[in-house]
């Protein structure tokens, strides 16, 4: 049986909201110092395999959307993909530059 697209979507934010708990959970331990935050911080938004982090990620995602939504909006009036390119934007610009300075104040020697 084939699998609609809806419910591959389904699955893959099942595996996102585990991979999501987890590092929830990891950042709940109370051995976690500044310096290791900082690094965690640090993993969402810089990723170097594949490049990007998970906040451009998610960001990307959004973006996909909007363009999607650009094509098949009634109207073509922007009502839908306007607010999902404001809503990428401003995942990388306020949340990804929030981690950064985070991560910075906890830990400035992480920097590159």
């Amino acid at each position: 049986m084939t699998r609609t697209r809806i419910e591959r979507v389904r699955a893959a934010v099942g595996i996102a909201s585990l991979a999501l708990q987890q590092i929830e959970d990891d950042l709940s331990a109370d051995d976690v110092d500044q310096e290791e935050l900082a690094a965690i911080l640090r993993e969402l938004i810089e990723d170097t395999d594949p490049p990007g982090g998970f906040i451009s990620f998610l960001a990307q995602l959004v973006t996909t959307a909007a363009r999607r939504a650009e094509q098949i909006e009634p109207d073509r009036d922007g009502d839908a993909s306007c607010p999902l390119h404001e809503a990428a934007a401003l995942i990388t610009d306020n949340a990804g530059m929030r981690l950064i300075w985070a991560a910075r104040a906890l830990h400035p020697q992480g920097d590159n």
